[in-house]
């Protein structure tokens, strides 16, 4: 089909196909009541209808995947539609049933309790998406929660969704951000201080938000059959290269999720980015970063950092633990999907090709951090472990540590002062570093100027390839508060105006070098800034 200008401009040139609520096992109680659903995939639901819904925000590359351009998005009809208000010919709302562990423990049937699936577009590609809004009201799966969604957490994760695929991190998308004009009370850190906060909608957008607990909870209930469907339908729909489902194909598709996350992983390592709550129900079966909660960004280079307070004491989703953590939950894959295999094996084959697959990922992303042609396990081994030891000697943000490196030159003649200086501003505290720890870092230059000097690269060709994946401009939490701050007043500007910068996070951007710097002093401890809770 031929699209013109015309009709790429309007929403009704959305065209609903909803393969998932079409071809696999519906909730046959229709009403939007908390219980248990047995032997379905999803319930149907109707969002929430509100009072006086704006618009904040919209990503135009998200609106050009589903064929719609900036006119269609700022209509009165896009934001009554995507706030859900208002359905177009071919929605068929409705909120999917999965179960998950949560921090190690299994925790039985969770499910969309504040996510409303409108249905799945095929756009002008043929690409299928899937259109999601959350904050917009209860469903069965709502657990005494009240289904919607506040301007503080929606704000981020609209931001981070769109920030985190312009850093070339798989993710799912945001296609807009909507308040609804009312109130919703949160106690932010449940400490008994709740308070009336902005409501919001965000559009997510995504191939598709099943995740690892939409298995579990088929075969924790022992329903093989739905297990089965689910499985198969997965492998039609999103692996289709793979070929038709068989008990072999179900183990090339597991390996396949493996590898994906793998990849989505090392490029978490590589940014320095902390999802905060990996659940096995927040992992995609894509590979895909899903599930912006209490997220946040390694600026003091801390392995044991997590920036979830639910998590502060035992830390198990740490920036440093996430490999480990990746494995635990495909594991959990592994033991969801047995019932159709019966062989342990080739399940543990396909988790080692998981630690295979991060290992090589890794140092292939380390070399290019460092900007060496090639990984060589026999000095750039020592090279990195000596790197982490150097990075906690005193607070060093990782973001502006990496970008500098690429300033030091390999000129055999530069004192120790020369070499350290490109580095000064990754410092939080430079009084505080000692001779002895200058010393150590400076000897850890030298060794690595040594190491950049036997690749034979001019210093431009390897600060273009640092560059190019050690981004001068990342989501810092602090940054995404101050938005949150001005936004909550009226003032949508700064919202926009990150958008716009974290739509080019490895570009110099003269005049925008105030995005680019380490969090100030007056955010380490601040809410929102350091820490935060799974609250929305």
């Amino acid at each position: 089909m031929k699209y013109t200008a015309r009709q790429i401009s309007t929403l009704d040139t959305l065209k609903f196909d909803n393969r998932f609520i079409r071809e696999l096992p519906a909730d046959p109680d229709s009403s939007n009541r908390l219980r248990q659903v047995h032997r379905a995939c999803y319930s149907r639901v109707q969002p929430t209808p509100v009072t006086a819904p704006s618009l904040v925000v919209y990503a135009r590359e998200v609106a050009e995947l589903l064929n719609l351009d900036s006119a269609a998005c700022q209509t009165d009809e896009f934001v009554q539609l995507f706030v859900g208000n208002r359905l177009l010919p071919g929605m068929d709302p409705y909120a999917s049933c999965y179960g998950g562990h949560q921090f190690g423990n299994w925790a039985g049937q969770l499910g969309d309790g504040r996510a409303i699936n409108l249905g799945e577009i095929i756009n002008r590609k043929g690409e299928r998406w899937t259109l999601q809004l959350k904050g917009a009201g209860p469903t069965p799966y709502a657990r005494q929660a009240d289904g919607l969604a506040v301007l503080r957490s929606s704000l981020r994760e609209f931001l981070c969704s769109e920030a985190m695929y312009h850093l070339g991190v798989p993710t799912t998308r945001a296609l807009s951000l909507l308040l609804t004009g009312e109130q919703v009370t949160r106690d932010m850190f449940y400490d008994g201080h709740p308070k009336d906060e902005p409501g919001a909608v965000v559009c997510r957008v995504a191939p598709s938000f099943t995740r690892f607990g939409s298995f579990q909870i088929f075969t924790w209930r022992n329903q093989i059959e739905q297990l089965r469907q689910l499985v198969d339908y997965t492998i039609r729909t999103d692996f289709p290269q793979l070929g038709a489902p068989s008990e072999k194909v179900y183990l090339q598709w597991f390996e396949e999720v493996c590898r994906r996350t793998a990849a989505m992983i090392v490029h978490w390592m590589r940014v320095g980015f902390v999802h905060g709550v990996m659940n096995t129900d927040n992992m995609s079966i894509l590979g895909l970063t899903i599930d912006y909660g209490p997220y946040g960004w390694l600026e003091d280079y801390n392995p044991d950092w997590t920036p979830n307070t639910t998590d502060a004491q035992g830390g198990r989703y740490r920036f440093g633990n996430q490999p480990q953590i990746a494995l635990w939950n495909l594991a959990q894959l592994a033991n969801a999907i047995y019932p159709l295999i019966e062989q342990v094996e080739p399940l543990e084959e396909a988790l080692q090709l998981y630690g295979d697959c991060y290992k090589q990922g890794w140092q292939e992303m380390m070399a290019q951090k460092l900007g060496l042609k090639k990984f060589d396990p026999a000095t750039d081994l020592p090279l990195t472990a000596e790197l982490a030891k150097v990075l906690r000697l005193v607070e060093t943000d990782m973001t502006i540590f990496y970008r500098m490196l690429a300033d030091v030159g390999a000129d055999d003649h530069a004192d120790g002062d020369s070499l350290f200086k490109p580095l000064l501003d990754a410092y939080y505290q430079p009084e505080e570093l000692t001779e002895e720890n200058k010393a150590q870092v400076i000897g850890w230059l030298r060794t690595y100027r040594q190491r950049i000097a036997t690749d034979r690269l001019s210093t431009e060709q390897r600060r273009r390839q640092m560059n190019a994946v050690n981004p001068k401009y990342v989501l810092r939490n602090y940054l995404a508060q101050l938005a949150i701050d001005k936004s909550e007043a009226g003032d949508h500007s700064l919202v926009n105006e990150l958008l716009e910068v974290m739509r080019h996070p490895y570009d110099e951007q003269p005049g925008n070098e105030e995005f680019a710097q380490k969090r100030p002093e007056w955010a380490r401890h601040r809410a929102g800034c350091s820490m935060l809770s799974c609250s929305s």
